[in-house]
């Protein structure tokens, strides 16, 4: 099992990222949440098998929506982060 946060910079606000960040990972089995910040970025915390998660991280690298674009995703292992239910949008 794998446990990340990661900041996710680009067009990625007011283009139905978050939502359809939530569908990638609903199809993946991956839980967790996704949220927009003040500075215009989306920050993800993510839990899923470390196959899963790799498939998820590169499909949120291509941007999972045709309207946004990704310039630039931080991405941190969290042992921390809790055992999430599902994947949720918040804000």
């Amino acid at each position: 099992m794998r446990k990340i946060r990661m900041n996710v910079q680009g067009r990625v606000q007011g283009v139905g990222f978050r939502y359809t960040t939530k569908m990638v990972a609903d199809q993946l089995e991956i839980t967790g949440t996704v949220r927009n910040e003040e500075d215009g970025s989306v920050s993800i915390e993510a839990v899923g098998s470390l196959d899963a998660m790799d498939a998820f991280i590169k499909k949120i690298k291509d941007s999972p929506t045709p309207a946004g674009r990704v310039t630039y995703v931080d991405i941190q292992d969290d042992p921390l982060i809790e055992d999430y239910k599902s994947f949720k949008v918040t804000n």
